[in-house]
């Protein structure tokens, strides 16, 4: 075996191992608040030892960082699938994507004012939400301008938030397919025939 296949090997196994642990980071942030996940957790659902977790990501708020980044990564790459304008393709990836990981969005959604990180990461999902909204609803944005184009944003990005589909979907029990018509029937007399 060659000295430069050796090295590819153990850097695909390094590259594996890393995917594991954001894995399991994943899982565990989106089940419980981050104050309770503990370490030892996402080392046992990865398969790897607590030290090599903190060797990789330099302990909790490192690994919260490199799985927040790669999760913002995924999600936004799977939103950004429907074409500009496109609003029913855009609803339905949009309603897969909360019932996915609608619920520890939720949770992170609460522990926002307790800790920086989450709050960063909050944030920077608000601000894809509304860019999100900007190309799925720009021919409803176009020619809008000032009070009116804000209005009809913060309606848009009201509608389409993660709050709303809670309140459809968990609080009134809509099924999967239900809570998708509800939002295109609520967005209609926005949007008209787009």
């Amino acid at each position: 075996m060659t000295r430069a296949y050796r090295m590819q090997a153990r850097a695909q196994s390094a590259a594996e191992t890393g995917e594991r642990i954001l894995d399991a980071a994943v899982e565990v942030f989106y089940e419980r608040p981050v104050d309770d996940i503990l370490l030892e957790e996402v080392a046992q659902r990865a398969g790897v030892s607590v030290q090599t977790v903190i060797r990789r990501y330099g302990g909790k708020d490192g690994l919260f960082n490199a799985a927040a980044e790669r999760e913002y990564k995924r999600i936004t790459s799977h939103r950004d699938q429907s074409a500009a304008g496109d609003v029913a393709e855009a609803i339905r990836i949009l309603i897969d994507h909360y019932e996915e990981v609608g619920d520890g969005v939720l949770r992170m959604l609460a522990e926002e004012h307790r800790m920086a990180a989450v709050r960063k990461i909050v944030e920077q999902g608000r601000e894809y939400h509304q860019e999100w909204c900007e190309r799925v609803f720009v021919s409803v944005l176009t020619g809008r301008q000032g009070a009116e184009r804000m209005r009809l944003l913060a309606q848009l990005i009201t509608l389409t938030d993660v709050y709303t589909w809670k309140l459809l979907r968990r609080y009134r029990g809509l099924s999967r397919s239900q809570t998708e018509l509800a939002l295109r029937e609520l967005l209609q007399p926005l949007i008209g025939g787009t």
